[in-house]
């Protein structure tokens, strides 16, 4: 029996499974991720990335913080892949309880999931600092320069969380619940060294722990099950 056969079985023969998924769960639908030798932050800008996705450079430089934002941040035209399709099934059929993200891009959703716990937020959230008026992703898309409120001309932040900014605590408390009480935690496309998002996988306590990724993370030696392999190919065995 291969690893994908072992990994088959086991989401066989589990019936309270959370999934917890990092930017490579993306990356096959054709979003850059930001550590990978290919990804943004191996490219040369005018500030590294880290840089323009804070708090304070979107306060003190908005035209570049939204120049940046809309040039690899709005992926709109990228579509689910197996990874999100065969994860959207197994939450239809009962056996998928959460997915735990820290993805921006709403591919989970797009596939079908409703129980996604986006730790890092949404491109497709976006309100105005003054009157709180939503606008979706395509509005952002459209703008010129820096997105304005059409009701008050107010500024619009992007529901995601830069850097020097919280999590939400209603999310990560849903998401320690659904880790905590799970009796299969898929961890996939991710590294594991974005924190606090990280350091949410430490409390699942049961003994199906699988961990897809490409490359090796801090955590294979204490997974059930470890799968260096693309997440796409991966779930494509799977059949619900």
């Amino acid at each position: 029996m291969t690893v994908i056969d072992t990994f088959a079985d086991l989401v066989k023969h589990s019936n309270n499974i959370v999934f917890f998924g990092g930017a490579g769960v993306s990356t096959e639908s054709g979003i850059p991720d930001f550590r990978s030798v290919d990804g943004l932050y191996n490219q040369t800008y005018k500030y590294r990335p880290e840089t323009i996705l804070s708090h304070s450079f979107y306060m003190d430089n908005p035209e570049e913080f939204f120049r940046f934002y809309h040039d690899k941040m709005l992926c709109l035209d990228a579509k689910p892949n197996m990874a999100h399709i065969k994860l959207a099934e197994l939450e239809k059929a009962g056996k998928l309880k959460a997915i735990i993200t820290q993805n921006i891009d709403g591919l989970h959703q797009q596939a079908g999931s409703t129980n996604v716990l986006e730790l890092h937020g949404s491109v497709h959230r976006n309100y105005c600092l003054h009157c709180h008026k939503f606008f979706n992703a395509h509005y952002m898309a459209s703008a010129a320069g820096i997105p304005k409120c059409d009701a008050c001309g107010g500024p619009i932040k992007p529901d995601v969380v830069l850097y020097e900014e919280g999590l939400d605590d209603a999310v990560i408390e849903k998401s320690l619940y659904y880790i905590s009480h799970a009796d299969m935690l898929i961890i996939g496309g991710t590294s594991l060294v974005v924190y606090p998002a990280a350091g949410l996988v430490s409390y699942y306590s049961g003994r199906k722990l699988v961990l897809i990724n490409k490359s090796s993370t801090s955590m294979d030696d204490r997974a059930d099950l470890v799968i260096h392999a693309p997440i796409g190919e991966v779930f494509q065995h799977i059949t619900v």
